[in-house]
């Protein structure tokens, strides 16, 4: 499947179950205490750098984005999905949100000090993943902190159904948590930390930060 064809099916379903999708997880950050802890380590990593711009990576409703805005932390956020885009800006006024494709974020090169992607990339197919990290990687600083979040496992499949039982088309494609730091080594990041968290759970995921190399 073309990258065009796969992130339309995305974007499709994403603005069908945006607003049940936002208020699912609207208390996220306050009920899951590792993930809360993940975005209050970025905030520390990025502010004890010198601070500067933080995007979000399919920001969803803006839960996250709006968590870094309150820290403190210069953060904005994408979706490929025009109706998150229209949640998140309506839950956090006064904060920058607007519908970009993984393949092409907003900003210059090397300009950022940080991005995070948060339950993300089990979207993206393998051969297209590379592309999407490294656009990630285009825009970050020398020494811009990187957040990896989302499932791990094994095995790949196609939803058709979500939240509220509203028809989706999106690849749940999940990788081992080994997987990614090999990529992120090959493309030259440095890992500072990955944890696994929910091990015993069927559903774990993980946390993985890096930085680009100065």
């Amino acid at each position: 499947m073309s990258p065009d064809a796969w992130q339309k099916d995305a974007a499709d379903s994403y603005d069908r179950v945006a607003a049940v999708y936002a208020e699912r997880t609207r208390s996220a950050l306050q009920e899951l205490p590792w993930m809360r802890g993940a975005f209050t380590q970025l905030v520390r990593l990025v502010s004890s750098s010198g601070g500067g711009p933080v995007l979000d990576v399919g920001c969803g409703p803006g839960w996250t984005t709006g968590f870094l805005v309150e820290e403190g932390i210069d953060a904005f956020g994408v979706d490929i999905s025009s109706e998150m885009v229209h949640v998140a800006r309506h839950n956090n006024p006064g904060v920058r949100f607007e519908p970009a494709s993984l393949f092409c974020l907003p900003g210059n090169d090397a300009t950022l000090a940080g991005v995070v992607c948060w339950f993300v990339l089990h979207h993206v197919p393998d051969g297209d993943l590379d592309a999407a990290l490294a656009e990630m990687a285009r825009v970050l600083k020398p020494g811009g902190v990187l957040l990896l979040g989302g499932h791990v496992g094994e095995g790949s499949r196609v939803k058709t159904e979500g939240y509220g039982g509203h028809p989706m088309r999106v690849l749940v494609n999940l990788r081992p948590a080994p997987e990614w730091e090999t990529r992120l080594r090959r493309m030259g990041f440095r890992l500072e930390a990955h944890a696994t968290c929910d091990i015993d759970d069927p559903s774990p995921w993980h946390a993985l930060f890096a930085r680009k190399a100065s």
